[in-house]
């Protein structure tokens, strides 16, 4: 990497959810000239995700469209560890960064993880004390939080639970929650924007 070039940052999610919460982020880093930004969308939702795309304004440089009908969870985990792990081959990024505790975001961090790529997690340090509950998605978090090198926990009491876990104190900042940006991003523009006020409505059905 030359000294001056801008941080390829890898961001990777697959669900309505992770969209939601990584839309502002990817608005700051395309703002950025210090950073390079690549999405990429694995699809593990389809319609939802496309739907939150469109709102955001943002289009993925990468579609990996793993969904298969009726897959099984190893199924799709294969899927994605593969088709993730092959897209940063392409891209060599510098970063990758994931959010919260999809397959997604699991298989994103373990793909970059594989390739000695440094993980950013966001809303890191969510935990219920139970493997099964939520299931999967708290193993997945955990194994997210296990070699990630950036914390972004959203509160105070996930900074806690990172620390209780001997996560080093210096890789973990409280950044808040990315939901609330994106509602502000959304609530500044919904007035100049009435067909985005009815994208909105069409989220909750």
């Amino acid at each position: 990497m030359h000294t001056n070039a801008p941080l390829k940052i890898a961001i990777v999610f697959g669900t309505r959810p992770e969209a939601i919460k990584l839309f502002p982020l990817i608005h700051l880093l395309r703002d950025d000239p210090r950073f390079a930004p690549v999405v990429i969308s694995t699809g593990q939702h389809r319609a939802m995700l496309d739907q939150v795309l469109d709102i955001a304004q943002v289009v993925p440089d990468h579609d990996l469209a793993v969904m298969r009908a009726d897959q099984s969870l190893d199924a799709l985990t294969a899927r994605l560890l593969t088709a993730i792990g092959e897209t940063l081959d392409a891209e060599t990024p510098d970063w990758v960064v994931v959010q919260g505790d999809t397959a997604s975001a699991m298989c994103g961090a373990l793909a970059a993880f594989y390739r000695k790529i440094p993980i950013c997690h966001v809303e890191a340090g969510l935990r219920s004390g139970d493997i099964h509950h939520p299931w999967p998605e708290e193993v997945n978090r955990r194994v997210v939080g296990s070699f990630a090198a950036l914390h972004c926990a959203p509160t105070t009491t996930a900074r806690d639970a990172l620390l209780r876990e001997n996560v080093d104190p210096a890789t973990v900042h409280v950044t808040g929650n990315t939901v609330i940006d994106a509602l502000q991003w959304v609530t500044a523009r919904v007035d100049n924007r009435p067909a985005l006020a009815d994208g909105l409505r069409a989220l909750e059905e």
